[in-house]
């Protein structure tokens, strides 16, 4: 298969980025947000309705949400792990809502308290509540390549569970390398091992650069004709499980590369390298992505 001559660009940095950071305001969370959405980007993940208990840092996205000016052509989504979290979501209009499962037994056990078949359980209500109002939803499948507490993941765990999750409702699956231990060559057989039960176009890397070869995976994928990448402006997001790690791939990054390569994303990549240094100025670093710090440099 040919790789795409289009990619759309799924930006998590206000929500996956943002959550690992130190606490912002939501007045310069909205200001990201609407950079953004300026800068061409036309998927943002906005805000996270879990319990402000585990993610005090999204405690503020009703706020921000309210108070975003929103820019036509683009869609705003948020995360929604219950049912709970989908009412606060459907009560700010996001356009679109997320559930989140692991490949992992040992992850989900450590981070939900339940097996993985236990989580996806618990999706069906939110999963048919959305349908019933007409919101589509977008499934991320954590751990792909590699967990913090177990190790190495059963490659048929991964399409267990992004199996399960489209054939629940979900219109695409994200597949995530949490703590980015993945290398090009797993990367490549753990997405052709999903699309022999998950039409490709239906799937999504998100991959984090915690030992640098985000790029490297991504690209080794593209061939297989993978179409959506997840990315976060200026590479936001630590890693909560390897200390001093940088988190997910840097959208700034993924655009130069796909740049080079002649593929289209429609973001204007001055806009997206100011967007990211103006939220870094707001935490206690710089940007982490190096097209940014080298284009910054010339300034």
């Amino acid at each position: 298969m040919a790789i795409a001559e289009q990619i759309k660009i799924v930006e998590v940095g206000p929500r996956d980025g943002l959550q690992n950071e130190a606490a912002v305001s939501v007045d310069a969370k909205v200001a990201l947000i609407e950079a953004l959405a300026e800068a061409g980007v036309s998927y943002i993940e906005s805000a996270s309705f879990v319990s402000p208990k585990w993610v005090p840092q999204m405690a503020d996205s009703p706020a921000v949400m309210k108070q975003i000016k929103r820019r036509p052509g683009v869609t705003y989504a948020g995360l929604t792990p219950n049912l709970k979290g989908f009412e606060a979501a459907v009560a700010v209009n996001m356009d679109e809502v997320a559930v989140f499962g692991a490949a992992s037994e040992a992850f989900a056990q450590k981070n939900i308290n339940c097996s993985i078949d236990e989580s996806l359980e618990r999706f069906k209500p939110v999963i048919a509540a959305a349908k019933e109002k007409g919101i589509p939803v977008r499934g991320y499948v954590s751990c792909v390549l590699g967990c913090p507490y177990q190790g190495e993941v059963p490659v048929e765990n991964v399409v267990k569970v992004a199996e399960a999750l489209y054939h629940m409702g979900c219109y695409e699956v994200s597949l995530g390398d949490t703590i980015g231990v993945g290398t090009p060559l797993k990367a490549q057989e753990m997405l052709a091992a999903v699309a022999e039960k998950v039409p490709m176009d239906k799937l999504a890397l998100h991959f984090h650069n915690t030992y640098g070869q985000a790029l490297a995976n991504i690209i080794a994928c593209l061939p297989l004709g993978v179409a959506t990448i997840d990315s976060a402006v200026a590479g936001l997001g630590g890693c909560p499980y390897a200390k001093g790690a940088s988190g997910n791939v840097a959208t700034e990054d993924v655009v130069y590369m796909l740049n080079g390569m002649g593929i289209k994303t429609g973001i204007d990549l001055n806009k997206l390298i100011a967007a990211g240094a103006d939220i870094c100025q707001h935490l206690a670093h710089g940007p982490r992505s190096q097209v940014a710090v080298a284009e910054l440099a010339k300034a």
